[in-house]
């Protein structure tokens, strides 16, 4: 059978461009949601040369996702070339140490996850096609015939390259005997439900219950020779090790580890440990903090870990904060450990030491941004900001001398597209540019950055993105505030499907990055410990008031909406300013922290940000008082709810209690239930179904209303 590379130009052609395009730009339609592709998995070959990336299209058809992958030069020469097998599309491009491009066959992903409300037919459907394989090709050579790859041994391998280590799991522990008679296994038999006796029995979008945690197998670390041969175990903890580091002499090894791992009372606390290749064990943390990304420095001089606070310390020690995010050296020969972002107050990812040891470079989150960061490895060494501008850098990969890296920007007004530079950020490049027709063809809306003193004089920033057509003249409009997740996370720059489709059909819409965000600083991260929704929802209404006072916008036509913790926002909102909104759509957000204590997957937010347990004092008024479901008597907003049927981590009962309790006062509120959905509510056909109710929810209860001739309204909860 005959194998080969096809050479394609990467383009998209809209359906409404294929005969023509129209002078002006049309508005986004929800069609173009199976229009717009999607760029990603961006990977840059070892020798700086080529970067590699995957398109992804929506399949209206079947529910699914296409994938194509493609590779370019990194130098901006020729085009992108599109790798095939057989004629088929290739999928997971990743590169091997000789800058072979290894690809596997399964090239149609599922977009939807099912956990329940269908038979196992549904299933079958949307599972993708096991092709299998792996196979290498050389993208040098024009027309290469791919070859299949050779097995590689899971693991880390040694600098030098001859050993691979790996945690390698023993024997799983046998449940206990049944010592049942005939008769009582009879009635087991017939049994159709659950049992469980263990307390972490949930996880969301697994099987219910989760398997007991009891019976998971201890792993040990193995060195196997990279020719072959028998592996040797060199440790005998009876732990599960993770975060394996090479020491660049070879002969050391560190890792992470909990020793109360199987102690389900116990928040997880891994510490570092390192043992010699002979397996002698020793143990450089007892500290109660979080250790992981570990990396030795080139010279072997030093150990880098990425430390944060562990949940146990915070609960043990009373803490009203989450603490930081830092990177710490060890020092290999012993002394002191050097913290090198303790008086940088942002949070460092994916850290990773540059060849010659002058610095550790990482990306982390600034406001709505992200960028590429370093750090000279000695105390008091500043933190250096490398990449710069209003965008996201996501996907971001280096090569092996570190010298060019690879990454896609997201900006609001395109999905993005693939650029390379320098490691210091020079003779920046943008590589694709897949969305041209996309930008020339549909009106993508305006979005402005905006920065406002929130009720208590925080300063907050968010986005505005205009209506399709917007002239001053023709206002006001209505707007939609949208309320993130998290709540520790953040919104920013990139390309937003649902927010443009909102802004085609009419509404300017907003975005912010209320307290408990993240990529302001720990102070404002944790700047709701203990009232979830109090200063994050006043920095929500002082940026409506904000917009109000500054653009033609009807402030009686002002809707809300978000999803989990943006769903909670919004259930809080309408509770809270019960005569701000004239629509809401509320999508898995908690209404009641008492009941979601114990029937959602996650209890540590509860015992942590909430000082406790509902059978603590401290704990149930706080509780109580930060609830929806307790104020909901005020509520006089049309809401939609949304909830994954499966959810486990915020479980469909929270929008149960709230809906019904806004329908026993008689307020307009609609439930929709995605069968077999967990928190996300993931798939196509769901995401298309729950755009078009959401749209159609608020042009009923916001535009069906009379146009008000104020501007802007300012009041507080009740107001």
């Amino acid at each position: 059978m005959k194998h080969v590379a096809a050479v394609a130009v990467v383009s998209l052609l809209l359906a409404s461009s294929a005969s023509g395009q129209a002078p002006t730009r049309r508005p986004l339609t929800i069609e173009d949601y199976y229009r717009i592709k999607t760029i990603g998995d961006t990977q840059i070959s070892p020798n700086g040369n080529w970067v590699s990336y995957t398109l992804s299209t929506k399949m209206e058809e079947d529910n699914t996702t296409s994938i194509e992958t493609y590779v370019i030069r990194t130098d901006g020469s020729g085009q992108p070339r599109k790798i095939t097998h057989d004629g088929g599309n290739v999928a997971t491009p990743r590169w091997t140490v000789d800058n072979l491009l290894q690809y596997s066959l399964n090239a149609r992903a599922a977009s939807a996850v099912f956990l329940g409300g269908g038979d196992t037919g549904d299933r079958a459907r949307q599972a993708p096609a096991n092709r299998g394989g792996l196979w290498n090709i050389s993208v040098d050579t024009p027309n290469a015939t791919p070859v299949e790859a050779q097995p590689v041994a899971a693991g880390v391998r040694s600098p030098d390259g001859k050993w691979i280590a790996q945690a390698k799991d023993g024997p799983r522990s046998a449940p206990p005997e049944d010592s049942s008679n005939e008769f009582e296994k009879r009635h087991a038999a017939r049994f159709k439900g659950k049992t469980f006796d263990w307390m972490r029995f949930q996880q969301d979008g697994q099987e219910f219950p989760t398997p007991d945690p009891r019976l998971r197998p201890a792993a040990e670390i193995t060195i196997t020779a990279a020719d072959g041969g028998a592996p040797k175990e060199i440790t005998k903890l009876g732990i599960r090790p993770a975060n394996l580091a090479w020491h660049p002499n070879g002969g050391t090894i560190a890792f992470t580890g909990d020793e109360n791992w199987r102690d389900e009372q116990s928040y997880e606390h891994p510490d570092i440990f390192a043992v010699s290749t002979e397996g002698r064990v020793s143990r450089l943390t007892n500290d109660g903090y979080v250790w992981g990304s570990l990396a030795y420095s080139p010279d072997g001089q030093f150990l880098l870990g990425e430390r944060t606070f562990g949940t146990g310390m915070i609960i043990q020690q009373k803490l009203n904060h989450g603490g930081s995010d830092d990177l710490i050296l060890w020092p290999a020969s012993g002394g002191s450990a050097i913290n090198l972002t303790e008086t940088w107050d942002l949070e460092p990812n994916a850290p990773r030491w540059s060849p010659d040891g002058r610095y550790v470079y990482f990306t982390a989150e600034r406001g709505g941004t992200v960028h590429l960061f370093r750090v000279a490895p000695r105390a008091g060494a500043p933190v250096e900001q490398v990449t710069r501008g209003e965008r996201r850098l996501n996907s971001l990969t280096l090569d092996k001398a570190m010298a060019k890296i690879a990454y896609t920007v997201g900006t609001y007004d395109s999905p993005s597209e693939v650029w390379t530079a320098n490691i210091d950020g020079t003779a920046e490049r943008q590589l694709t540019n897949v969305f041209a027709d996309i930008r020339a063809g549909i009106g993508v809306t305006k979005t402005e950055r905006l920065n406002w003193k929130s009720t208590d004089g925080t300063d907050i920033e968010g986005w505005l993105t205009q209506p399709y057509g917007f002239d001053r003249a023709k206002g006001p409009y209505p707007l939609v505030v949208f309320n993130h997740g998290g709540p520790h996370s953040a919104v920013g720059y990139g390309f937003n499907f649902k927010q443009q489709y909102f802004a085609a059909n009419g509404y300017f819409v907003f975005d912010t990055n209320f307290r408990s965000s993240t990529g302001y600083g720990d102070a404002f991260k944790w700047g709701t410990w203990g009232a979830w929704g109090t200063k994050d929802g006043q920095d929500v209404v002082s940026g409506i008031d904000h917009v109000l006072a500054s653009y033609p916008i009807d402030g009686k036509k002002v809707g809300v909406m978000g999803h989990s913790y943006g769903g909670f926002m919004t259930n809080w909102l309408i509770t809270q300013y019960p005569d701000r909104f004239a629509a809401a759509a509320a999508g898995a957000g908690i209404s009641n922290w008492l009941s979601d204590y114990g029937t959602a997957d996650i209890y540590r937010t509860k015992e942590t940000e909430f000082f406790g347990t509902p059978w603590q004092e401290a704990a149930i008024t706080r509780m109580v008082a930060q609830s929806p479901l307790m104020h909901a008597g005020r509520v006089r907003t049309p809401t939609l709810f949304i909830q994954g049927e499966m959810d486990q981590r915020v479980p469909y009962e929270e929008a149960e209690q709230m809906y019904f309790a806004i329908r026993r006062q008689g307020v307009p509120a609609k439930m929709i239930q995605y069968a077999g959905q967990p928190h996300g509510i993931s798939g196509h056909w769901n995401n298309v179904h729950r755009m078009l109710n959401e749209l159609k929810w608020f042009d009923t209860y916001i535009k069906g209303r009379p146009v008000s001739s104020t501007s802007a309204r300012a009041g507080g909860p009740g107001q």
